[in-house]
């Protein structure tokens, strides 16, 4: 790797057993490994047409209002382009009774996807546009069956949420809700989006236009499916997450049933929300309750993602982060792992920087350092208390090109804070500093005429005056970077 004399960069995955790519520049070697690359978590097929059916009840003015608004907006195609709803293939049917009760209504549909269009209820009334699937985690209070749950379609409740939270009018808040009432028997998947949660907010054709607008103008992109537990009815971790990433929770479990989940039910939430992992709102459960979670989720071999996690995860694969937090703990256990917003999916190279040029660069500015490394298409890693460790990930297809940004991001960070010279290869850094050997020579005590002497200024010791000249030492370090003239 690197020594005093010369630096010989290179880059390997120790668990790529099929290398394929082999780089040669004159600062050193880089060997990338082959796979098959993953883009999507859940695949959503674009321009797939789909049977779709949306139900409301006779009973309900919020679902009449939803219905009346689209029926409208459908009705008057004039100068305006189809919305990307308008692609599938949409049946409407009104429900008699209470949807709540409309177990296997689907065996009436012809139906991929069925989206009911409904009222909410609450016994704290609120203005709230909100999307859930349906499910009784624990008893059977408001339809369905106990401890039963119906298919969820995480990425189009995540995009109607996300078309909610563009279109609410003012005054209404946006939110999940927490899996709860019935239906339950449903093999379609399936999704409630409300008006709540009171006659005024039911028939306000404000919110019912937002509810309608965000259903048309939903087009379900590239999701990662995941599982919450944890929080309060409307979910507002799970809200907050996937209304800034592209994390599309399904089923969500109120901090209430944490302690009672099961093997068997926390596999039926992850299998009826397609999920990917699982997140946990860790703050809004008790250090038992989190306990537990964590053990049923490591005995099913169900992986945990942090919101920290979730949010780095915005436009690589599920596959390639654990790829990549694969490598961080071979590189060094514990590793915390950071991906910057430029990474993008892709076969993953590792690259090193020389370890004494990185140990400069975080010597002169750390945080402007690690701030600059979000604009590179990278991950880095930090371990026991080193900030960035000299091992990097990249997907590029030309990884030299990323290695000779980073060492000249290390150059230019060095040159910025210290006094420096570029000699051939060689980065000269000079520095001088308060020298604690000659100032005891001089018969000055360690205390307070260190620091004035640090400051710049002159002391007297027994009548003579020391200088901060005369307590100063110059350093000079030289590190041989090949090609540096040409990085520069």
């Amino acid at each position: 790797m690197a020594n005093a004399s010369g630096h010989l960069i290179s880059v390997v995955i120790p668990s790529f057993s099929n290398a394929a790519r082999i780089f040669s520049s004159s600062i050193g070697t880089i060997l990338c490994g082959k796979r098959n690359r993953v883009y999507h978590d859940v695949p959503w097929k674009e321009g797939c047409t789909l049977k779709i059916a949306l139900v409301h009840s006779g009973l309900d003015p919020a679902g009449r209002n939803i219905r009346a608004v689209i029926d409208a907006i459908l009705a008057d195609p004039e100068g305006r382009s189809p919305f990307p709803l308008e692609q599938h293939e949409l049946t409407f049917f009104e429900a008699p009774e209470r949807l709540i009760f409309q177990d296997h209504i689907d065996r009436k549909l012809s139906a991929d996807l069925i989206i009911f269009l409904s009222r909410h209820a609450s016994t704290r009334p609120a203005r709230v546009l909100t999307v859930h699937v349906t499910g009784n985690i624990g008893t059977a209070e408001l339809g369905g069956v106990a401890g039963s749950l119906a298919v969820a379609s995480p990425a189009w409740m995540h995009a109607v949420l996300c078309g909610l939270s563009r279109h609410a009018p003012p005054g209404y808040r946006v939110s999940y809700e927490v899996t709860h009432h019935g239906p339950t028997e449903l093999d379609t998947p399936s999704f409630f989006v409300e008006i709540g949660s009171t006659e005024e907010e039911w028939t306000d054709a404000r919110a019912g236009h937002a509810v309608a607008q965000s259903l048309l103008e939903a087009e379900p992109a590239e999701t990662l499916n995941l599982t919450g537990i944890g929080g309060t009815h409307y979910a507002r971790r799970e809200t907050g997450i996937s209304l800034q990433s592209r994390a599309a929770f399904g089923h969500i479990v109120h901090s209430r049933y944490a302690s009672s989940l099961d093997r068997e039910m926390l596999a039926a939430l992850v299998t009826k929300s397609a999920a990917a992992a699982v997140y946990v709102d860790r703050k809004a459960l008790s250090p038992g309750e989190l306990d537990h979670i964590d053990a049923l989720a490591a005995g099913l071999g169900i992986y945990r993602l942090s919101e920290t996690e979730i949010l780095q995860l915005r436009h690589i694969s599920l596959s390639l982060w654990n790829e990549i937090r694969s490598i961080a703990q071979q590189v060094c256990r514990g590793s915390s792992v950071s991906i910057s917003g430029a990474l993008r999916e892709g076969v993953p190279c590792q690259i090193a920087l020389p370890a004494d040029l990185l140990a400069e660069t975080l010597r002169v500015d750390p945080a402007g350092f690690r701030a600059a490394l979000d604009h590179l298409p990278i991950a880095f890693f930090s371990c026991g208390g080193i900030p960035v460790l000299p091992e990097f990930i990249t997907t590029e297809e030309n990884p030299p090109d990323i290695l000779n940004d980073l060492i000249s991001l290390c150059v230019t960070t060095i040159c910025s804070g210290e006094t420096t010279a570029i000699e051939g290869d060689r980065l000269i850094i000079r520095r001088t500093g308060f020298d604690p050997e000659k100032a005891r020579n001089l018969g000055i005590p360690p205390g307070p005429l260190y620091g004035e002497l640090m400051k710049g200024n002159v002391v007297a010791v027994n009548g003579r005056e020391i200088t901060p000249d005369m307590v100063r030492i110059s350093r000079v370090t030289c590190i041989r970077i090949p090609g540096l003239e040409k990085l520069i």
